[in-house]
């Protein structure tokens, strides 16, 4: 008999930095955070800081290192996120990763025609039926912003569109303190009351720093409201190495997590215990064109060390995967895209986004959307590992086949093939069947995935009295914006 005492299984994972790399960066950060500070453009929240032992410069704020420290023992290590039902949906912690779409893309590509278009409102819903549909996206962002309704509303309408087209949990942007009361109370209507949404949140809301180190009148404001509510928040810096944060990765590492830091001292301030998701991107400028690359491998390394340092700190972390620099879906698009979605899940992060981009981050993709979603399959059955058991290492079964024998119709067999990943997408047929069938690539068959969906699909709808509600706080919205 073999021992199956002491076995634990191992996930697959990778690290870029050391333990003692680690420790320098937090070190650095907080030597940053001392002598140069963070420049906060809101008396009230330099007044927090001011009060929590914080030295005030006119709007800039040095921060000793003990309230960082205090900052990371008390803000919550795990943050769950429901369905819109209540349910728990995603627990932000650990190496446990959530893929979702991006946000705010001023482009789409249409699915139809191909074009690359202003994205719409229909935009905002379609794609919310498509991670409604699809099995391996875990969560929604708006991945569009509507060009044809009221500019300085548009959030709310976004926000109106993604909760009434899929139940699963949500990530907002909003575009003013106003906006983000109005859609609060509009997740309030969703989930039965301000007290259901605080125990059971369906959404967050996401929110930058402006780098380097300022921390805008709009960000404080908007933070200043979510924290004291309870409700989570994703606040991520975004330092463009090279741009605005210095060109070594290290450099820029530091700075975002000075950025991330000070920001959540601001959090715990405002309400000990505040849920705050944070890391995020450390975006790649290439020096030579002069544009953000969303694929660059300086951008990974920097994405997986932020993620080391949230690890280090024991917080939920925000990351990147499927995405791509290629202008439609393509093959650069897929191997990119499928890259990201790799290397982000064996780096541990937790709340998974941009799955769908191209153009950098300008464009949404209905077909990268969808192709993305079958790597998430493949890349969420490889993060299992290697399950190690007296079953499944199966001595009695080879025993008895012995040499020469098959395992095809062994019971063995029947009772754990399931377990294996299956694609929907990616082919597996021989070349005839593949001929016979019409040549199709994944082009096509992403394709026809996406039109199927957006022709069949139909979401759990909202029940009447919610849309009125919502619908109300929309219009009381736009009689605001005249």
């Amino acid at each position: 008999m073999i021992n199956s005492n002491y076995v634990t299984q191992v996930t697959p994972g990778m690290r870029v930095l050391s333990d003692d790399q680690r420790t320098r960066v937090h070190q650095a950060t907080l030597e940053l955070l001392r002598r140069t500070g963070v420049q906060v453009l809101v008396p009230e929240v330099r007044e927090l800081l001011a009060k929590a032992g914080c030295w005030l410069d006119g709007d800039r704020v040095r921060i000793p290192p003990h309230l960082i420290e205090w900052a990371i023992r008390i803000a919550p290590h795990r943050v769950v996120l429901c369905d819109r039902d209540g349910n728990a949906a995603m627990s932000l912690e650990g190496h446990k990763g959530y893929y979702g779409t991006g946000s705010d893309t001023p482009f789409v590509l249409d699915a139809y025609t191909g074009e690359r278009r202003p994205a719409v409102l229909a935009d905002v819903a379609n794609v919310s039926r498509l991670v409604d549909a699809l099995p391996n996206i875990d969560f929604l962002m708006c991945m569009g912003i509507a060009s044809d309704v009221t500019e300085s509303i548009s959030d709310l309408y976004h926000f109106r569109e993604m909760v009434s087209n899929t139940v699963k949990p949500l990530i907002y942007t909003a575009w003013s303190r106003q906006n983000l009361e109005d859609i609060v109370e509009m997740a309030e209507a969703v989930a039965g009351g301000a007290e259901a949404l605080r125990r059971n949140p369906f959404c967050a809301l996401y929110s930058e720093p402006i780098s380097p180190l300022t921390h805008a009148k709009e960000s404080c404001e908007k933070l200043l409201y979510i924290a004291s509510k309870g409700l989570p928040v994703v606040y991520t810096p975004a330092p463009m190495i090279g741009g605005s944060a210095p060109v070594t990765v290290a450099g820029a590492l530091v700075q975002a997590n000075a950025e991330q830091l000070s920001g959540l001292l601001i959090c715990q301030l405002i309400r000990e215990g505040a849920p705050v998701i944070g890391a995020g991107g450390i975006l790649y400028m290439d020096m030579a064109k002069g544009l953000i690359s969303y694929a660059a491998p300086e951008f990974m390394l920097a994405m997986v060390a932020f993620s080391e340092m949230c690890h280090y700190y024991g917080l939920p972390i925000f990351s990147f995967a499927g995405c791509s620099d290629a202008k439609i879906f393509d093959q650069q698009a897929a191997a990119e895209g499928a890259l990201w979605m790799l290397v982000t899940a064996l780096s541990g992060g937790n709340l998974i986004h941009d799955v769908g981009y191209v153009e950098a981050g300008l464009t949404a993709s209905y077909e990268m959307l969808v192709s993305m979603d079958e790597i998430a399959g493949l890349v969420k059955r490889f993060m299992q590992g290697v399950e190690i058991t007296e079953e499944t290492l199966a001595l009695d079964v080879i025993d008895q086949v012995g040499p020469g024998g098959h395992f095809v119709g062994e019971d063995h067999t029947f009772q754990h093939f399931r377990q294996n990943w299956f694609p929907q997408l990616l082919d597996r047929v021989t070349r005839e069947e593949w001929e016979n069938s019409g040549r199709l690539t994944l082009g096509d068959r992403v394709a026809a995935r996406v039109r199927e969906i957006l022709e069949h699909y139909e979401p759990t709808p909202l029940d009447e009295a919610t849309v009125a509600e919502l619908e109300a706080i929309v219009q009381r919205a736009e009689e605001r914006a005249q």
